[in-house]
């Protein structure tokens, strides 16, 4: 199926899988990019030079195109974008908007520029500042969200820019791709879902507790870093949602300091960028301090396996999910469900 999207990433079919962190490494984003869609590696969690290894893995497991997610506004970001360029990652996408000067460097190279918005208005200044296309979340989508639907953010993103714009956010078979192809857009975007595959490394307690549950099950909270969380409800989320500010500040100082070591930041550095965290997105220090609950949390779930003591970013789609298919199946499925729909809705004809 080919769309402005595919066209602009070199990928057989209109699908994203997205960058989540401890999640999307390099053996989820080979199986996905051998299935022809396209993979992006989660960089986040990632020393630089860890970050070279991983897409080094990634190509010799593929010599299909994938992608590099980044967080913008890291003090690292231009080590990463080295890497990027460097490696000839063919696309780099962006949790957080990019610079003009960012997105002018990456594009200099010849990489495409991808960057996530939650908003119309994000999405028309990237779009000024020449990003290639969009990826726009609903608040249906897994971790950190928004509360407008996809099914009203959407079509305001279509109609506001002239780039291809990738939805995301409660999207999971055939028949999302194409209520998306018919909003507008040029593909998909899917992160729960690929999250629950034979091919992610995420430990299989974990895949088991998210097929366990329900629509209902799926919460958004503010209390694991200050800002709207989509995840599992859990036994950990509960006592988060209760505990006092002192505890929460305390928790996070300890993760702060476990993250320090597994991402060879300095303490300098992560004053740095928590400083530009503040400035980006107006949190309180109190918020900045949280942030640093994310990525361990998220590693003590997803790498460690302990449901216990991590969280579980979910899109609300992880409620419909039933089985663990490869990325190849998935992809297939997906395709086959969406070209099925297709000839359906064909079969209705043209009014006369």
């Amino acid at each position: 199926m080919e769309t402005a999207f595919t066209e602009l990433a070199g990928v057989r079919h209109p699908i994203v899988q997205t960058g989540m962190g401890w999640v999307a490494g390099p053996r989820l984003v080979s199986a996905t990019a051998n299935a022809g869609a396209l993979g992006i590696l989660a960089s986040a969690t990632m020393t630089p030079d860890g970050l070279r290894s991983a897409v080094r893995e990634v190509k010799s497991r593929t010599d299909a195109p994938f992608g590099v997610n980044l967080r913008a506004d890291a003090g690292d970001a231009a080590d990463r974008v080295r890497v990027i360029t460097e490696e000839g990652v063919r696309v780099a996408s962006f949790a957080l908007a990019p610079s003009r000067e960012l997105i002018a460097r990456l594009k200099d190279a010849g990489v495409v520029v991808i960057p996530s918005v939650g908003a119309r208005r994000h999405a028309e200044k990237v779009a000024s500042w020449g990003a290639d296309a969009v990826l726009v979340q609903g608040g249906e989508g897994g971790g950190h969200t928004g509360e407008v639907a996809t099914s009203v953010l959407l079509p305001q993103v279509v109609d506001a820019v002239d780039i291809p714009v990738v939805a995301a956010g409660g999207f999971f078979d055939g028949r999302g791709l194409v209520a998306a192809l018919a909003y507008g857009a040029a593909g998909v975007a899917m992160g729960t879902r690929f999250l629950l595959t034979s091919d992610s490394t995420v430990p299989d307690a974990v895949k088991a507790a998210y097929l366990a549950a329900t629509v209902k099950d799926v919460t958004v909270t503010t209390k694991v870093d200050g800002l709207p969380h989509r995840m599992l409800r859990s036994d950990l989320v509960d006592s988060l949602e209760t505990s006092g500010r002192s505890a929460a500040l305390l928790r996070s100082l300890r993760h702060a300091s476990a993250f320090r070591k597994v991402s060879g930041l300095s303490w300098a550095r992560m004053v740095r960028d928590g400083l530009a965290l503040r400035r980006g997105k107006d949190l309180t220090w109190s918020q900045v301090l949280l942030a640093a609950n994310t990525p361990m949390l998220l590693k003590a779930s997803m790498v460690d396996g302990r449901t216990d003591l991590g969280v579980m970013a979910a899109g609300q789609v992880a409620g419909l999910l039933c089985d663990l298919p490869s990325c190849a199946e998935l992809v297939d499925r997906v395709m086959a469900e969406a070209y099925e729909r297709l000839d359906a809705l064909a079969g209705l004809g043209a009014p006369r």
